[in-house]
């Protein structure tokens, strides 16, 4: 948006939430959690690819496609290089953020919590442009994997189905925010996180309901 966090000060806005980098998680907890479009698309999402995974290696198993120890060594590799997707992952949201405006973008991650995220700092983006940002990386990696499908044999596919079901579990901090949002559903939010101090915050029109 052609907004800065300076004007989000005034008395145009409101502050709603801020959200501390080093407590995403519990955040994300809070709101995967709630019945919202989001959150239950999350959870389809992941039953599906699950139930695909599994449903694949039972049926090759039993018509004689490959063993089930050959099966289990490449689902169990899919699971592994799956991680090898987060890089990917957090440039995707640079891109991402960049296409909407973000001059200044960087990364950030915790090991020990086991969090990594994009950031765009002192950038403002309305409901639409953060859903792009927040969506992006899940589209584009897990179309790709669909389409390697086609091209990869039994059992490399399996592996690829491994890691488009770690892929999207790993999803959850984008769809956690994105069911915060939705939670917010009736308010004009608009979001930017502070890099130096980090945290992010959400603020909504002052005319709106609080």
């Amino acid at each position: 948006m052609n907004l800065d966090p300076e004007q989000l000060n005034r008395g145009d806005f409101i502050l709603l939430d801020t959200l501390g980098h080093m407590d995403i998680v519990p955040f994300i907890r809070k709101y995967i959690k709630k019945r919202t479009r989001a959150s239950l698309f999350y959870m389809s999402i992941n039953l599906l690819f699950l139930a695909c995974a599994g449903w694949y290696l039972g049926k090759n198993v039993g018509n004689g496609g490959f063993s089930l120890d050959d099966g289990v060594t490449h689902l169990s590799y899919g699971l592994a290089l799956a991680f090898t997707l987060i890089p990917l992952h957090e440039y995707i949201h640079v891109l991402a953020y960049k296409s909407q405006g973000a001059q200044h973008t960087s990364y950030d991650s915790n090991l020990k919590k086991f969090y990594f995220m994009a950031i765009a700092d002192k950038f403002v983006a309305n409901r639409k442009e953060f859903q792009i940002v927040a969506l992006a990386p899940f589209v584009v990696i897990s179309l790709g994997l669909l389409i390697l499908m086609f091209f990869t044999g039994k059992l490399w596919t399996l592996t690829i189905m491994g890691m488009l079901v770690v892929h999207t579990a790993c999803c959850s901090g984008d769809f956690g925010l994105l069911s915060y949002f939705d939670f917010r559903r009736d308010k004009e939010l608009l979001t930017y996180d502070d890099k130096e101090k980090g945290i992010s915050y959400f603020y909504t029109k002052a005319n709106l309901k609080s």
